[in-house]
């Protein structure tokens, strides 16, 4: 094992575990609207992002994005994307739906393969219509028991996926990108925090103290994944991804008493071995030989 590599499962590890750890942090904002911490998230992450753009010299990459309109619509768009998610994420946790929004995270690698069907023109092996198809039937399960359709976990799971697939199209690194998203959307978070009934600074100094820290929370994990996707392969960067929504899962079970049922279990079992699945396709595709070229 290289120096980079043990460099990147560092970082991927640390980003994979925090975004797992993130229930317990929201779970500290119970009583704060999801709204509320949306916006403050968003003002927050601007503030610390941009720290971090000086700290590395970032003007420079910052002016160059700004200059190109089409990578601003393409961000604004995204800007629009990881907000849902981070709403929607964050209204399942305070909610009492952590097991859902862990279900979200284990749907969102297959509907990433849905979408580079019918938005990259990717094609697909048997394999991985195989994983689609059991992830499907996941969702189905859980469907029919509820009687309605999990829409906690597909919102999440196609909320990410929605920003991943414009975040692809979009020239831009990472810090530069979040950056300009979140001062896309501070605008909003004002406005939304200034219609607030008490002002946006109405909380108590710790629990304003704890909406600060969502800046680093958010920044943070992201910086560590730019670094570790730098150093490993993409096959090994799709198997630790697994690892946050396990993490959430875990949490959901044993610390905050929600209940793994019989069609929640089937559920998850369905969407596991279609990722076991995926992975297995993942890793052939890595260790099959090159064609000759002439």
């Amino acid at each position: 094992m290289t120096r980079e590599t043990r460099i990147g499962l560092a970082a991927g590890s640390g980003a994979y575990l925090i975004w797992g750890l993130l229930p317990l942090y929201l779970k500290l904002l119970t009583g704060v609207p999801a709204a509320d911490v949306l916006a403050h998230r968003v003002l927050w992450s601007v503030l610390i992002v941009g720290v971090l753009m000086a700290a590395l010299a970032g003007w420079p990459r910052l002016r160059a994005a700004l200059a190109q309109p089409r990578l601003l619509a393409l961000l604004f768009a995204s800007a629009i994307a990881i907000a849902c998610n981070w709403l929607i994420y964050t209204t399942a946790i305070l909610g009492g739906h952590v097991l859902d929004a862990s279900l979200g995270y284990f749907i969102n690698p297959l509907i990433n393969v849905l979408f580079g069907v019918a938005f990259l023109h990717e094609q697909l092996g048997r394999l991985q219509w195989l994983a689609v198809a059991c992830a499907l039937a996941g969702v189905l399960v859980l469907t029919v028991a509820l009687g309605q359709l999990p829409l906690v976990a597909l919102g999440v799971a196609t909320s990410f996926a929605v920003y991943g697939l414009i975040r692809k199209q979009a020239p831009v690194d990472a810090a530069t990108g979040l950056f300009i998203e979140t001062l896309m959307l501070a605008p909003f978070a004002l406005l939304w925090l200034a219609t607030r009934p008490d002002g946006p600074l109405a909380w108590p100094a710790p629990m304003l103290m704890l909406l600060a820290l969502s800046g680093l929370i958010t920044a943070a994990p992201l910086m560590l994944f730019s670094v570790a996707a730098r150093r490993l392969k993409l096959t090994t960067l799709g198997l630790m991804q697994y690892f946050t929504p396990s993490v959430v899962m875990l949490q959901a079970v044993f610390l905050f008493g929600e209940v793994l049922d019989t069609p929640r279990i089937l559920a998850f079992c369905l969407i596991w071995l279609g990722l076991a699945l995926y992975t297995v396709s993942l890793s052939r595709a890595a260790v099959a030989p090159a064609p000759h070229t002439r």
